[in-house]
């Protein structure tokens, strides 16, 4: 069974919300401010699989609850739920560190189905003090780099970096778009499925992680190469990944 944390300011929606997910078998507590989530998350500790989270809430926002967790090193997935669907804000909760976003109104099946599958990526915050898994077909190795998808983890020598579900997925387009060069709307497009006019100024500091994860020298990249003007281009000699 898994423990899904609601965080949503509507009474009506809350209680809808917990009664949807209880039964499709997941045990569902609800708060109506960010302020308590992060005490039961970080301060109290209290052990859950996902969280749901408004981005409009009174006081700590959605943006904020998630941004103090990110910092706070606490990976759980965040599924967030706003009625602001402009792309500048779903940029924006993924730049705070958000897995996943849903517009309202929403379909239950959808949201159920996006549930599901951030419950699978869980895996690896029960292995995570535990032996690692050996490598499987879900990653990419590089110049003693391993990227593991499934698990959103970056092991780099003795470092291992967690990653949030987008950085992962944007390190995957760009590998898998190896030697060509990837333009900034072709990411919104591609891997945030945000096909509007949109400021594409947030990828930049998407970048700027990866490169503080994989690169020796973040300020003079070898891998993740800026293209002025263009986008982006993953670079890497063949004979050294696989």
């Amino acid at each position: 069974m898994s423990r899904i944390l609601v965080v949503e300011d509507e009474s009506h929606l809350a209680e809808g919300l917990r009664f949807n997910l209880e039964a499709e078998g997941h045990f569902v507590q609800t708060t109506d401010s960010g302020e308590d989530a992060l005490a039961r998350l970080l301060d109290r500790r209290e052990s859950f699989d996902a969280v749901v989270l408004d981005i409009m809430l009174p006081g700590k926002d959605g943006f904020t609850v998630t941004q103090e967790l990110r910092q706070a090193k606490n990976y759980i997935p965040v599924l967030m739920l706003t009625a602001r669907s402009r792309p500048e804000d779903v940029l924006k909760g993924f730049e705070a560190g958000a897995d996943d976003y849903l517009p309202k109104p929403f379909d239950l099946n959808i949201l159920i189905a996006r549930i599901t599958s951030l419950l699978r990526r869980t895996n690896w915050l029960q292995r995570s003090g535990g032996p690692k898994r050996e490598q499987g077909a879900d990653t990419f190795k590089f110049d003693g780099k391993l990227v593991d998808f499934e698990n959103l983890e970056l092991r780099s020598g003795k470092n291992t970096y967690r990653l949030t579900l987008m950085e992962a997925e944007l390190l995957r387009y760009l590998i898998r778009n190896s030697g060509h060069t990837v333009a900034r709307k072709a990411i919104l497009e591609n891997v945030w499925n945000l096909r509007e006019d949109t400021d594409t100024r947030a990828i930049d500091n998407f970048i700027v992680r990866l490169r503080r994860y994989i690169e020796p020298d973040p300020a003079k990249p070898r891998y993740l190469l800026t293209v002025r003007g263009v986008g982006y281009k993953f670079v890497l000699d063949s004979k050294n990944s696989r």
